[in-house]
C-alpha cells in the first residue's frame, strides 16, 4: 500500500476523481460555473443516496421512539422571526481595501476578538487570505439567510427565507406530529433535506456550501433526563461513524465553551474530522433545551406543551437534544476515507475501498469480449442482477485489466467476468475490489453469490 499524504494534494485528488469518474460537477460548467455551486453526478447521487437512505434505515426505521417529516424549504417568515435568525443569525464580515474580497472576520490570520476596537475585532495583525494584504474596512455583522420573494410583487410584504436548517420545521410540526402519532416522551422527529446559507466565504469543495443537504433530528425529552439523553445520541454517532469507515485517528470530540456555544444550547459537542485542509466540524450535537418550542409557542399563540397521559394534570413544554449531521460532508469525509493507492505490477491502482453498502455500484458485469457469443449472455446476467434489486454497471470496451481498474476507481466491489469458458461450464470470476482475488462461481448462483458477499 502506498502512503497517502493527508495535505492538499488529496483534495486534488479527490476532486479530480470526482469529476472524471461522474462523482461530483462543478454547476452551471458550460455557463463558466457558479461559485461553490456542485452537481451530484451519476455516481455521487447513488453514493449520497445510499448514505441518507442508511442514516434513515439507522435512526428513524430501525428505532422505535421516531418519526420523519418532510417540511416545505419555505416556511412562514414568522418562523424565523420566533427564533431570532432574521434578527441574529449572522456571521462577521469585512471588505478588503485593497482587492475588495468580503471575508469572514473570524477567518482571517491574525484577527483577534476584542469587544473595545470598533467592529469588535482588533485587525492590527490580520492578513487578507485572497491577497496578503493588511488593509481592512470595518467589521459589520452580515445576515446569512437566503432573501426571496413569494408571489409576483417584489415588496417588503412579500418577503420569505430559504430555510437556513431544518430543525424548524420539525419544531413548528411537533403539535401535529404528537397529535397524529400519539407518541409519549421520549420520541424523536428526524429529517433530510437541503438548506440555504448565504456564506461569506463557502469553499474547499462541498465542504462549505450555500446550498446544500442536511439529516437531522430533534428528540423530544423530559429536562430532567437530559444528559442520559445527550450521551445516548453521542453513542449514537459514534456507531455512525463508525458505520460511515471513518478512522477513529481522524475524529475529534470538541466540548464548546459557554462563551463560544449558541446561547440557546445548554450544552453542544462538535464532531471535528482532520481534513486535507485541517480539523473542522463535521457534525454536531447540542441539547438545545425548550428554547425553540418556548419561542414558538409565544410567537404563534398555540399551545405546544406536552401532556402527560398518566397525569393529566402534568403539562410542560419538552426539552431537545439535537443530532445534526451534514449530507455533503458525510460525502466528502467517506471519499477521503476510501481513497487508496497501492502500486500493482509496476502500475500505480488508485481504488475507492467504501463499505459495500455504500459503494454506488456493487457489481460490474465485463464480458472478456465483445464478440455477440459473450456480450448477449452477459448483458442477460447482468439484467438478472438487477432484477434482484443489485446495482449493477456493464462494460465491455477496452481491456479487462484496464475495466478492472475503472471499477476499482469508483469503488464497486466486484466485478464479474464472463469468459469463452462460461460458454461451457456456467461458470464466471468473481474478482474482489480490496483483495483483487478471484473465484469461479456457478451462473445459476449468482445472485446468492453476490448478495452473501455484500452482507460481510
Amino acid at each position: 500500500m502506498a502512503e497517502i499524504s493527508r495535505g492538499p494534494e488529496l483534495m486534488e485528488k479527490i476532486v479530480s476523481l470526482c469529476k472524471r469518474r461522474g462523482f461530483i460537477f462543478p454547476g452551471s460548467e458550460i455557463y463558466g460555473g457558479l461559485a461553490n455551486s456542485w452537481d451530484y453526478g451519476p455516481l455521487g447521487v447513488e453514493l449520497k443516496n445510499n448514505i441518507k437512505q442508511m442514516w434513515w434505515k439507522m435512526f428513524v426505521t430501525r428505532r422505535p421512539d421516531m418519526v420523519g417529516v418532510d417540511a416545505a424549504l419555505i416556511m412562514n417568515p414568522k418562523v424565523w422571526e420566533a427564533t431570532g435568525h432574521v434578527a441574529t443569525f449572522s456571521d462577521p464580515m469585512v471588505e478588503c481595501k485593497a482587492c475588495h474580497a468580503r471575508l469572514r472576520v473570524d477567518n482571517l490570520e491574525g484577527v483577534v476578538l476584542d469587544s473595545s476596537a470598533e467592529g469588535g475585532w482588533n485587525l492590527s495583525a490580520a492578513k487578507c487570505s485572497i491577497c496578503g494584504k493588511k488593509e481592512f474596512g470595518i467589521p459589520k455583522q452580515f445576515n446569512m439567510m437566503l432573501r426571496t420573494w413569494l408571489g409576483p410583487v417584489q415588496d417588503d410584504s412579500a418577503v420569505v427565507y430559504m430555510r437556513p436548517e431544518t430543525a424548524q420545521a420539525m419544531f413548528v410540526n411537533f403539535k401535529n406530529v404528537l397529535e397524529s402519532t400519539r407518541r409519549r416522551l421520549p420520541f424523536g422527529i428526524a429529517q433530510s433535506g437541503k438548506a440555504f446559507r448565504n456564506e461569506i466565504t463557502p469553499g474547499n469543495f462541498i465542504f462549505r456550501q450555500r446550498e446544500f443537504e442536511l439529516m437531522e433530528l430533534e428528540y423530544f425529552i423530559r429536562p430532567e433526563n437530559w444528559e442520559a439523553s445527550f450521551e445516548h445520541w453521542l453513542g449514537q454517532m459514534k456507531l455512525w461513524l463508525k458505520t460511515l469507515g471513518i478512522a477513529d485517528e481522524r475524529l475529534h470530540y470538541v466540548e464548546i465553551s459557554d462563551e463560544d456555544r449558541a446561547f440557546y444550547s445548554k450544552r453542544t459537542v462538535d464532531v471535528e474530522y482532520d481534513y486535507p485542509f485541517g480539523q473542522k466540524e463535521l457534525y454536531g450535537l447540542a441539547y438545545r433545551t425548550d428554547y425553540d418550542l418556548g419561542k414558538h409557542e409565544a410567537f404563534s399563540g398555540q399551545e405546544l406543551k406536552y401532556s402527560n397521559p398518566d397525569d393529566q394534570k402534568e403539562k410542560f413544554v419538552p426539552h431537545v437534544i439535537e443530532p445534526a449531521f451534514g449530507v455533503d460532508r458525510s460525502v466528502l469525509v467517506s471519499l477521503l476515507e476510501a481513497y487508496h493507492e497501492e502500486i500493482t505490477d509496476d502500475e500505480l491502482r488508485v481504488s475507492l475501498r467504501f463499505p459495500y453498502w455504500m459503494a454506488p455500484i456493487k457489481v460490474a458485469v465485463l464480458p472478456l469480449s465483445k464478440k455477440e457469443e459473450l456480450s448477449v449472455p452477459a448483458r442477460e446476467l447482468a439484467q438478472t442482477l438487477r432484477d434482484a434489486d443489485i446495482v449493477v454497471e456493464y462494460d465491455e470496451t477496452q481491456s479487462i485489466g484496464k475495466r478492472y481498474r475503472r471499477q476499482d476507481e469508483i469503488g464497486t466491489p466486484f466485478c464479474v467476468t464472463f469468459d469463452f469458458d462460461s460458454l461451457t461450464d456456467g461458470m464466471v470470476t468473481v474478482r474482489d475490489r480490496d483483495s483483487m482475488e478471484q473465484a469461479r462461481v456457478p451462473i445459476a448462483g449468482i445472485v446468492a453469490e453476490i448478495k452473501n458477499r455484500l452482507q460481510k
